[in-house]
This record gives C-alpha cells, sequence and structure tokens, in this order.
C-alpha cells in the first residue's frame, strides 16, 4: 500500500541563512499514528505546516494520497485536518456554529447529522449551545479538534494537542484519537509527553536540528535502543563504589545503599553474574534487586544529546 503522505527531500531557509529543515526524507502509512518528537526547535511545527500548506518549503516535494500539495493545493488540502497548538476560535461563538462555519470553509455542503456525530463522539454534544469563551481549556481543546474533523479529513495532524490539559482530560483524548484511527483516520501527533507517544503510537519518528534522525515502529525502537537497568539494594552503606568495580560503570545512590547497573539487553552477555560475583570479592552484600526496562524518553534523550 502506497503512503499516505509522501515527503522528499524537503528543506526550509529563511532570508537571514536559518535552514529549519534539511532535507526530509518521510513516508507515513495510511491509518497508522504516527508521533512526531523532537526538543524546541528541532522543526516540528515548521514541518507540519508545509504538508498542511501554510507556509511554502524552499525545495522539494510533498505528496498527500497522490496530490502534489502545491500543484494541487485544493484536493490535497481537503485531505488534511489540522489542529494547531495554540487555540484560535471565536470566543463568542456557540460550540455548533463555530464547527459548522469550519466545515463551509472547505466549500462541504451542510450536514448536521456528521456535525452531531463529531461533537457526541468528543463528548461536546452537550456543550453544542454554550460558547466558546464559557469552556474549559480541555474542552476548548475538543472543539479544536471537532473543527479539523468537520469537513472529513482522512489525515488529522495534532500539534501538541493535550499541552495545558489535566492528566485526566489527556487520557480521554487518548480514547477520542484511538476511535479516530479505528474509523480510518491517519493520525500526525508532535507532542512534548513522551508517554503520549508511548502510549499512542504506532510508528515514531525523531526530528533534531531540521533533520529526522529515526523512524521506527514503537515496539522496534524499544528493542534496539531499549537498556534494561539493575538496582541493587546495599545491606550497608557504603561511601563510594571501590575501584576493582570501576568497569561497571555503577552509579552509587545518594544515600550510598544502593547502585544501578546499566547493560544491554541484546548483548551476549549482560555482565550481570560476574559483577555480583565482583560485589562479593568487595564485601559488598545485597539485601534486594529490582530491573527495568529503560522508557522511551530514555531513548528520546539520548537520540537528541548524541553529537
Amino acid at each position: 500500500m502506497s503512503p499516505i503522505i509522501s515527503i522528499s527531500k524537503l528543506t526550509k531557509s529563511y532570508a537571514g541563512g536559518f535552514t529549519a529543515l534539511k532535507g526530509i526524507d518521510l513516508d507515513i502509512n495510511r491509518g497508522e499514528i504516527f508521533a512526531l518528537l523532537g526538543p524546541n526547535g528541532a522543526g516540528k511545527t515548521t514541518l507540519i505546516s508545509i504538508i498542511c500548506g501554510i507556509a511554502n518549503a524552499t525545495s522539494g516535494k510533498v505528496s498527500i494520497d497522490g496530490h502534489d500539495n502545491v500543484a494541487s493545493f485544493r484536493a490535497a488540502r481537503e485531505l488534511i485536518g489540522l489542529v494547531p497548538q495554540e487555540l484560535h476560535t471565536d470566543a463568542f461563538e456557540t460550540v455548533w456554529a463555530t464547527v459548522s462555519f469550519s466545515r463551509g470553509l472547505f466549500g462541504k455542503p451542510k450536514n448536521p447529522a456528521h456535525i452531531e456525530k463529531v461533537l457526541k463522539d468528543l463528548s461536546l454534544w452537550d456543550k453544542k449551545d454554550n460558547k466558546i469563551v464559557t469552556l474549559s481549556g480541555g474542552m476548548k481543546r475538543r472543539v479544536m479538534i471537532a473543527k479539523a474533523l468537520s469537513h472529513e479529513p482522512q489525515i488529522l495532524f495534532l500539534d501538541e494537542p493535550t499541552a495545558g490539559v489535566d492528566v485526566e482530560l489527556r487520557k480521554g483524548m487518548w480514547e477520542v484519537v484511538r476511535t479516530l484511527q479505528s474509523s480510518g483516520v491517519t493520525i500526525i501527533l508532535t507532542t512534548h509527553y513522551i508517554e503520549e507517544a508511548e502510549e499512542m503510537a504506532d510508528r515514531i519518528g525523531v526530528i533534531n536540528k531540521g533533520e529526522i534522525i529515526l523512524v521506527e515502529d514503537k515496539a522496534g525502537l524499544m528493542r534496539k535502543l531499549g537498556k534494561k537497568r539493575l538496582t541493587l539494594h546495599l545491606q550497608s552503606r557504603i561511601d563510594a563504589v571501590p575501584a576493582s568495580l570501576a568497569a561497571y560503570h555503577l552509579e552509587l545512590s545518594d544515600d550510598g545503599r544502593g547502585v544501578t547497573y546499566n547493560y544491554d539487553t541484546k548483548g551476549e552477555r549482560t555482565g550481570i553474574t560476574s559483577l555480583l560475583s565482583d560485589l562479593r570479592d568487595a564485601g559488598i552484600r545485597i539485601s534486594d534487586l529490582d530491573t527495568t526496562q529503560s522508557s522511551l524518553e530514555d531513548i528520546f534523550v539520548s537520540l537528541v544529546r548524541a553529537p
């Protein structure tokens, strides 16, 4: 199956000489949830703006379901719904009016049944006659999603969709996203909440300094780059890790009653057996131990810090 979005050699440079995007190549598959991660200033919003036709690329090409987003702008743009990071809506319009108006902007005929379904799916139906100004931040965010879905797009961009939303509402938004995906909508998500990508995404792309440095399915990424951490709880406090254990690069806890050891699960040997033996030889006794798998956040931080 051909990708629903195909990006080739995309660059964006500004008159002052700053290059925001550097030859981006990226395909996004139909029906997937794709999370785009990157630190502030990495180029996430610039990339989305170009795909959606809000900004112009310096060079390169973007194809939306076979439509060039410059040569066939209208056909490409009709396939896209965009929920921007900032909340922009008429504060004194009702929810129903503002969502219906958004549909009209795309030249779509009135369809009250579709608007009703969107509002119900987003738990906004009981707010349909409320003015936007009276809504909470989380509800306003849902209105933005409703506006983006009003014209029945095949692709939905969510740029930091849960920024400023409390944990309970954030989880509710995740359920909304899953429902949209099950209905066939392709979703591209940018987020600062690593747990959001870990929870939601099928594939993850990492962008840094205007370049895509990795694209991988989530499970594969965790397998390839994930490491395990062994925490050893000591029977007695120590002031420092003995020099004889330097090869293990142990981290001593602040209270001196524990050490942690990072190891690669893909390696032929983890080194745990020899570590335990060398700890015993050094006179260090263990009261308990546990292991944890590195999170997506750990992996992300290590990628963007890499030279």
